[in-house]
């Protein structure tokens, strides 16, 4: 019985002594240790970030197409490059058919979201595009921002309509006066994984008659010019153009998906 105890008690210091003698763990594969932070530094001017997308995107390819629809972000991306340079704007990135927008200037990246907004709400055959801005600080990396001020932007575009310019309260703070624009309160908004409501307001122009812009297709919502429509159909007692004849026997066949 001694002869077991002590060949258990040799057996056990062995293995003891294996568990000791293991080498430490390699701290560069250790799942412990913390992985290395890397420093980003906060841009060193606020600039204000636009987002700018075409309304109704979805709908825009069922009617027409992804080749077709593709036709439409690659003009309305062209378009817009070609407006920053003199304004030193910069398109950081494509998201879909959304473009992010950084522009140093909030005076001219509200004037540069109107133009936008009104050139492709007031030409026949083209989608409606919305935009929404803020102006703020944004860490950046390898060309493209992260940051509160980013994401606000982007919530603030949301809620915008086809042909509708929005702007945080603060940005609109910014340029009070700006000439030839008027600020219409849209009140105080809840925006997603936004702790505290934002005051928003709708950039127009002075003595612009949101009744003047072209009317929209409500199946592929292009703009239409009633003149050059090529349907128009009347559903309870509403009109609606179209852009094809595609788009007017899709109403058609199912008004009431598209009256609303």
């Amino acid at each position: 019985m001694a002869a077991h105890t002590r060949l258990g008690a040799t057996r056990l210091d062995q293995r003891r002594r294996r568990v000791h003698r293991a080498p430490d763990c390699d701290v560069r594969t250790s799942p412990t240790r913390p992985l290395p932070r890397t420093q980003y530094a906060m841009t060193d001017t606020a600039a204000t970030f636009a987002f700018a997308d075409i309304a109704g995107f979805t709908a825009l390819t069922e009617a027409h197409g992804d080749s077709e629809a593709l036709v439409f972000v690659d003009g309305f991306r062209d378009t817009v490059n070609s407006e920053l340079p003199v304004i030193g704007g910069q398109l950081v990135k494509t998201i879909g058919d959304a473009l992010m927008l950084r522009i140093p200037d909030p005076a001219n990246a509200i004037l540069l979201g109107l133009r936008i907004a009104d050139e492709m709400m007031r030409n026949h055959g083209v989608p409606a595009v919305r935009v929404g801005l803020h102006h703020g600080t944004a860490v950046e990396r390898d060309g493209d921002y992260f940051g509160a001020a980013v994401n606000l932007a982007a919530r603030v575009s949301a809620l915008a309509s086809g042909g509708e310019v929005l702007v945080s309260g603060s940005t609109a703070a910014l340029v009070p006066n700006l000439p030839g624009v008027l600020y219409e309160s849209r009140g105080r908004q809840e925006l997603r994984n936004v702790t505290d409501s934002v005051e928003i307001f709708a950039a127009v122009r002075i003595g612009e008659a949101v009744d003047g812009r072209l009317p929209i297709d409500p199946v592929c919502r292009m703009a239409v010019d009633p003149d050059r429509a090529a349907g128009r159909l009347t559903y309870q007692d509403a009109a609606y153009f179209f852009c094809s004849l595609t788009c007017a026997g899709e109403f058609a066949r199912q008004p009431e998906r598209f009256s609303h």
